[in-house]
């Protein structure tokens, strides 16, 4: 798989611009601040439907523009695919799978499978839970798209419990012993279960798929200095190690039963993969608050190399882009990773030193300038 064309219409610095890209590496070469992380979010924006960067969309659409359009021509197995997204900031995005209308954008989720690193992905080992639970997900539904369906659900469930309790909370406060009505709440607390047994399911396998590439990728990133791992800590207590979707249905809804009187008090539900977290070791030790800079940094990109290796395992040839990672290694992890990613399909690379992205990676190369990219050479 890879990215053959690219085409922005207000979306971020560029009112409009359309690249061609090479199967191998594609290096884009800019001062800071051009615009070269624009284009690699973009590609994201596309295999994830949401932005590594910004939690919502609106800082996407360019000043003064009302909205932005993103156009991604995939190969893939000898065919092209054209993935068209219309942003639209508070509204829902209007979506053309080959030109044709989908009902839903997250129906064109699948088209691109795109692994992405950058910077901010240091907060996978130093940032909240959300974060580490965003990243599953993401790959989750790289994996298998159609566990965006399954996420989307569950999301919607525990937004309309979170009102309900949330209403009952404040008509207790303002009402005295009087409180909402919760009738309802067991309705939710059927679907909660259910949709999060699933989501619950899907992760928990995930994780034990990923676990040894985790692994691996970290010994080779860091040279052997450390072993990394990954355990998956639910909010509930499971009696088996490995249990099967129908056991996690029924103990979600012990837990909530359980949890009630104290949900009740709050006002907010305390149960459910939304309250889930992945820990991150490094031998005995968590990473979070004892690694190093430059041990969390190499964490960070060894579960991104760790998903990618595992979308390949899958059968699955996933795009990489490797935004401004360069420039944070050491001339040896440099050559190290160069050796790890060398083999992609399709690498994207962005960097404001051309000197600084290894000879064997600097295939087709771009400039980026504000506003506009250029092919150079």
């Amino acid at each position: 798989m890879y990215v053959r064309r690219l085409e922005l219409v207000n979306f971020r610095s560029y009112e409009r611009v359309e690249l061609q890209f090479e199967p191998g590496a594609n290096v884009l070469i800019g001062s800071n601040g051009v615009g070269k992380t624009n284009l690699v979010e973009a590609l994201g924006y596309v295999a994830t439907l949401g932005s590594h960067r910004v939690a919502t969309d609106a800082p996407l659409v360019r000043a003064g523009a009302t909205s932005a359009v993103v156009r991604c021509e995939i190969a893939h197995e000898g065919r092209e695919l054209l993935v068209e997204l219309e942003i639209v900031p508070g509204r829902a995005n209007r979506a053309r799978l080959g030109r044709s209308p989908v009902r839903r954008a997250r129906d064109v989720l699948g088209a691109l499978r795109l692994v992405l690193f950058a910077p901010e992905d240091l907060e996978l080992v130093r940032g909240d839970p959300a974060e580490r639970r965003r990243y599953l997900d993401d790959l989750l539904v790289a994996r298998l798209p159609r566990f965006a369906g399954v996420r989307a659900d569950y999301d919607r469930v525990v937004k309309q419990r979170n009102a309900l309790l949330r209403t009952a909370y404040l008509a207790r406060k303002t009402g005295g012993s009087r409180g909402g009505d919760l009738s309802t709440l067991d309705v939710w607390d059927t679907h909660l279960a259910q949709h999060g047994a699933e989501l619950l399911a899907g992760r928990l396998e995930l994780v034990a798929a990923l676990a040894p590439h985790v692994t691996k990728a970290y010994d080779a990133v860091a040279a052997g200095k450390g072993a990394a791992g990954v355990t998956y800590r639910p909010s509930l207590e499971l009696a088996e190690p490995v249990p099967d979707r129908a056991m996690l249905e029924s103990a979600l809804s012990a837990a909530l039963a359980d949890a009630r009187p104290s949900e009740v008090e709050r006002g907010v539900t305390l149960v459910g993969p939304h309250r889930d977290d992945l820990t991150l070791t490094l031998g005995p030790l968590p990473a979070k608050g004892y690694a190093s800079h430059g041990e969390s940094w190499s964490y960070a990109l060894a579960l991104r190399l760790a998903g990618y290796d595992l979308l390949r395992a899958d059968g699955i040839e996933p795009v990489l882009a490797l935004d401004d990672v360069f420039a944070e290694l050491d001339a040896g992890r440099r050559e190290r990773l160069a050796e790890l990613v060398g083999g992609a399909s399709q690498l994207l690379v962005t960097c404001a030193v051309a000197e600084d992205v290894p000879a064997a990676l600097r295939g087709a190369r771009f400039e980026v300038r504000e506003g506009e990219v250029s092919r150079a050479g």
